[in-house]
Order: C-alpha cells, then structure tokens, then sequence
C-alpha cells in the first residue's frame, strides 16, 4: 500500500467535537477500503490567508495514511460532498515522519520562550531624543 499524507480545512463555525467526528468518519471510510490511519494531528482553529466560502478561519487537521489508491479516491470523494470540509490535499509520500508534524514542534518552541514567543526584536531599551 502507499503512504500519504493528507491535510484537511474544516468550516469555522463547526465546534472541535464535530471535526473529531469528521475525522472519525474519514476514518472509518479508509477502513472499509483496506487503508488505515497511522497519526492524526489537530492543529486547531487558524486563521486562513485569504476567505473560503466567507470563511475567515479554519479548523486544521492532519492524517498519516497507510491505503490503497481506491480508498483514497472514495474519502475525497465524500469529503468534496461534505459542506462542512472547505479544502483538503492529499500528498504521497516515500516515508512518514515520525514524531510530531512541523505545525506542532512549532506550538512547542513558542510555549518554551514565554509570552512573546522568542526574540523578534522590539523596544530594546530607552528612546533616543528626537530631532527637530
């Protein structure tokens, strides 16, 4: 079987407990179909670059597939039926990563460096006087 990744966007206004139930279903289709989820990630509620479908948020999700090709084409199908799903992209991969994605080791490191989130720069000290 091939190995993929697959990241989908869910409509703001659904609440964490129905994209969990979406992606449950999501699941259970990749099952019948002989495939099977090796990790799923929530990433939370984001705000999107540009509106969806007078969305200005999404609820992120992302899923490591072990299926065959079939299975695949049977979810995306009932996700382009699913209103609640605004976009999805499914990728092939050589081999999964291991561990937690790039989108939660980022989550991490900015709750290691306090309430600003590292050294961006910023007001560093007294103000030099203006010149008229």
């Amino acid at each position: 079987m091939a190995l993929y990744e697959h990241i989908f966007l869910a409509r703001q206004d659904v609440s964490q407990q129905q994209v969990e139930e979406l992606t449950t279903a999501l699941t259970d289709i990749l099952a019948q179909g002989g495939g099977k989820v090796t990790k799923n990630e929530y990433w939370g509620l984001k705000g999107l670059s540009y509106r969806i479908r007078k969305n200005r948020k999404a609820h992120y999700t992302l899923l490591n597939l072990d299926a065959p090709a079939a299975a695949i084409a049977e979810m995306e199908r009932q996700m382009r039926i699913n209103e609640d799903i605004l976009r999805f992209m499914t990728v092939r991969v050589d081999e999964l990563e291991e561990g937690p994605s790039a989108m939660m080791q980022k989550r991490d490191r900015d709750d290691r460096d306090g309430p600003r989130g590292g050294d961006r720069g910023g007001f560093s000290g007294e103000r030099r006087p203006r010149r008229f």
